[in-house]
């Protein structure tokens, strides 16, 4: 039997991804009324149709929901072929990583595997957005997250994203320092509405902390944050391990041990069919040997 047009099957694996016709055609730089053509033509072949349509949605039939599994995995395979070929000629490593990782570690510590590994070129873009690994640019993500996430990645904790106060000393002191917990509800508190403070003030067994009334900021991100505490501007909640060097040299306080947590970490995100390609399996090496004292306890 011959195959059915790779265009037909191409159309067939996005839509079968997505379950969106109009996001497939976007994908493939296509109409919807093409993706919609290419899959008549491959349901024609196949004799039976391949999608269930209802209004507003569309799901797998039993005849499609057995042939995407195989459709994808030839997709992945020709993808890592291309990919492994590219390597001999340009071996580009791409990492997405979210901003506060990239700028408090992987920034600082980058030089290190780029001197043990000077063949492999290094590209990194920080971002917290959602991407698709498995079709996408990217060979490797560095998200914040609650544990391993879906089937086919690979998903190694890198660092428990805990938390607690940090401020600059200066603002410690123009209260007569920080001694209690409850010294902090007498400070400017930056991102007040940030869950982690709500959470880490009941594990402290402090009441009568609200986010009302007080200045709001919302910077999201933990180095910026670092860098507002660092100016004096108020606490920040943040994750201490990420900021050991200001720390240590006093350009911020941490008043009390305790660390709070909302069950996530940071996590280095990898296709499972990916998994031996070189760089990515050179690189998985270093970061987790590098940042394995981050995952010590204290």
């Amino acid at each position: 039997m011959s195959l059915p047009p790779l265009t037909a099957l191409r159309a067939f694996e996005a839509v079968a991804r997505h379950l969106n016709f109009t996001r497939a055609a976007e994908e493939l730089g296509m109409t919807q009324a093409a993706v919609s053509y290419q899959i008549k033509i491959l349901e024609e072949r196949v004799g039976m149709p391949l999608f269930l349509r209802r209004p507003r949605q569309i799901a797998l039939s039993e005849a499609g929901a057995r042939l995407a599994p195989d459709v994808t995995q030839a997709f992945d395979l020709i993808r890592n072929a291309f990919a492994d070929t590219r390597e001999g000629i340009g071996n580009q490593l791409s990492i997405t990583a979210v901003p506060t990782f990239a700028v408090q570690w992987l920034g600082q510590n980058m030089g290190l595997f780029q001197l043990a590994h000077p063949e492999i070129a290094v590209r990194i873009d920080t971002s917290n957005d959602v991407i698709d690994l498995a079709h996408g640019d990217f060979d490797i993500a560095i998200r914040t997250l609650s544990g391993p996430q879906g089937k086919g990645m690979v998903c190694h904790l890198l660092v428990e994203a805990n938390f607690t106060p940090l401020l600059s000393p200066a603002l410690a002191e123009s209260i007569g320092g920080v001694t209690r917990p409850e010294d902090l509800l007498k400070l400017p508190i930056l991102d007040p509405q940030d869950e982690w403070f709500d959470i880490w003030f009941k594990a402290a067994g402090v009441t009568g902390f609200s986010a009302e009334g007080r200045p709001q900021s919302s910077m999201g991100w933990q180095s910026l944050l670092g860098t507002a505490a660092m100016a004096g501007r108020g606490v920040s909640m943040l994750t201490p391990i990420l900021f050991r060097d200001e720390v240590a040299s006093g350009r911020l306080v941490q008043p009390f041990d305790l660390l709070a947590t909302a069950g996530k970490g940071y996590y280095l995100v990898y296709p499972e069919n990916r998994r031996n390609v070189p760089r990515i399996k050179l690189f998985r090496d270093w970061i987790m040997e590098a940042t394995a004292y981050m995952r010590q306890p204290d």
